[in-house]
């Protein structure tokens, strides 16, 4: 199952950082009515609000509804295997990799291969292509030359210090790898302290990090070799004064023609304090510099330090042009380290995986969408394969169904509920949500054309709430009637909600059973009092005066009390 994410992620171009934005919605075959889809995709948004990158919420398109039984069980021992203990908060810190670091000189790749030329274009290189002399002259200015197939410039660029020869196009321009390991650089420090898979790969890159560097290191400037030669006028100067010159000897020295010998030796010394080459300076007094070796230093002192780093890059080639396929890795990694841990979340709060089975059943199940859910216990099945599902307003008939809808959704995605669950593998769900228009004859035939295009059979369910709102009170629970009845023929599951329970008693069909979810009275606060267990097999009531007596003592308004006096006279 990893690596068919891995897979997946690779082929989708998944990445933590370079979101793909709105792509296609996890598969949602078994739902065929807009309504069952809504509330499917609501489960898997709950099931998503742990993931840290947006892009991790992708990989439920691995996991398709509609599976056989053996894959759902496959898809469970998948789960079953993932830590509890498995966290992603670090993920949080990682930001969009921005490489920071680049080469502090310039650099070219060369080459009199057409055929390379391009590859490396292609490569995004640096790279020039040598016809003539002239090309080669005008290498002069780069800090770093990469020679790659140059058999007919070979010589002349060999005699540039700044040159260096390749043996293939992978080599080239290192620099690229060392430049994308610096964006990912925290990354890698702080997955490399970790185990498992995606610690190992951080670890391989770890040792790269410090060609990222950024090295310092003070060149000697023009005004630099200055300082030096002052530094050693003086000296010289201060000698002079414990020298007893003759007549000849002065003239000649100011003249420039010759020195004397103890004042030569001790220039020499001075020269050798500064640790730089004699040819930079002119043996006279005073001393000046020799402006053309000078400038030649400095240029060739530069192009060794920028030698010396790629020299130590190509050292390393072997690992660094194995750099972007351990990136990408690692990129794909962190999504899939990312979905296990998120899941890891929720599976620290449900631990009963569903049984497959020929009825449905939940014993003590929490809702997901609910914070601090009563425990609901519910079945179908036995011969009973419908319920009519009747109790007051806000008591929990829509949450029921939408609760059944999540058992169902979470089987199929191969995870554990929140209760002890047997559920069918139900090829086919129907839910038709309570009408919020008005009623109208275009609603009525809607709803009627949409219930005869369910294919019937023991592999579905459907799910109604308040399917008389589109149509006339008189016959509604007839029609409701009629309905389950022709269904529960088919072997179909139902669910439907409705408050016209007392009209349907008397005409219920066999393989259905009522049951109620009681409003008991109201709290203090003037909240009904609601067990949301439906009562499997007793009617309850709408308890419409429940309603009412809690606006009337909530809000007092003089309706309201009328209402609620009226009725509760009526009711003594």
């Amino acid at each position: 199952m990893q690596k068919e994410i891995i897979d997946f992620i690779e082929e989708k171009g998944l990445s933590p950082f370079y979101p793909k934005g709105v792509s296609s919605r996890p598969n949602s075959s078994i739902f065929k009515s807009t309504d069952a889809k809504s509330v499917y995709l609501r489960v898997v948004n709950a099931l998503s609000k742990h993931f840290v990158f947006d892009d991790t919420a992708q990989i439920w398109q691995c996991f398709p509804v509609g599976a056989s039984n053996s894959e759902i069980l496959r898809r469970q021992d998948f789960f079953r295997k993932i830590p509890l203990d498995l966290s992603n908060h670090q993920f949080k810190d990682f930001v969009l990799p921005k490489p920071y670091w680049n080469p502090a000189y310039g650099v070219i790749v060369v080459t009199e291969d057409e055929k390379i030329f391009l590859e490396l274009k292609e490569l995004d290189c640096p790279v020039k292509y040598l016809i003539n002399e002239q090309d080669v002259l005008s290498l002069e200015s780069y800090d770093l030359i990469q020679a790659i197939e140059c058999e007919n410039f070979s010589r002349a660029i060999e005699q540039l210090p700044q040159s260096i020869f390749l043996d293939s196009v992978e080599e080239a321009y290192l620099e690229r790898h060392v430049r994308t390991l610096s964006g990912w650089k925290n990354i890698i420090e702080n997955l490399s302290t970790g185990e498992g898979e995606i610690a190992d790969i951080a670890k391989e890159l770890l040792p790269l990090l410090p060609l990222a560097r950024s090295v310092q290191v003070k060149n000697l400037t023009y005004e630099d070799m200055q300082n030096l030669l002052s530094d050693i006028n003086d000296g010289v100067s201060e000698h002079i004064k414990s020298l007893t010159l003759s007549g000849e000897a002065l003239l000649a020295m100011l003249h420039k023609s010759a020195l004397p010998s103890s004042l030569k030796v001790h220039l020499r010394q001075e020269i050798i304090k500064t640790g730089l080459p004699d040819s930079l300076f002119i043996e006279s007094f005073p001393v000046v510099l020799n402006d053309e070796e000078c400038a030649r230093y400095i240029k060739k002192q530069n192009a060794s330090q920028s030698t010396s780093l790629a020299e130590e890059i190509k050292r390393n080639s072997d690992q660094l042009t194995k750099v972007s396929d351990k990136i990408k890795k690692l990129s794909e990694m962190l999504l899939l380290e990312d979905f296990k841990a998120g899941i890891s979340m929720y599976l620290r709060t449900a631990n009963h995986y569903p049984q497959l089975s020929e009825d449905f059943s939940m014993v003590s199940s929490r809702n997901l969408f609910l914070e601090n859910a009563q425990p609901i216990t519910f079945n179908l099945g036995q011969g009973q394969n419908c319920s009519i599902l009747t109790g007051a307003n806000s008591g929990g008939k829509t949450t029921l169904i939408e609760h059944v809808i999540q058992m169902i959704s979470l089987l199929h995605l191969g995870l554990p509920t929140r209760g002890e669950t047997k559920i069918p593998v139900f090829q086919e769900v129907y839910y038709f949500a309570k009408n919020k228009g008005s009623m109208s004859k275009g609603a009525f035939e809607t709803l009627l054309t949409q219930l005869s295009t369910i294919k019937p059979g023991k592999s579905t369910m459907i799910l109604a709430d308040e399917i008389e709102s589109v149509t006339e009170p008189g016959v509604a629970g007839t029609i409701i009637c009629a309905t389950a009845k022709y269904f529960i023929e088919k072997n179909c599951f139902m669910i439907l909600a409705t408050h016209l329970g007392r009209e349907m008693q008397g005409q219920l069909p066999l393989g259905a059973r009522i049951d109620g979810i009681e409003a008991k009275g109201l709290t203090e606060l003037f909240e009904l009092i609601v067990d949301h267990n439906p009562i499997m097999g007793k009617l309850a009531h709408s308890t419409p005066e429940l309603i009412i007596e809690r606006l009337a003592y909530s809000q007092k308004e003089p309706y309201f009390i009328h209402l609620h006096d009226y009725l509760k006279k009526r009711k003594d």
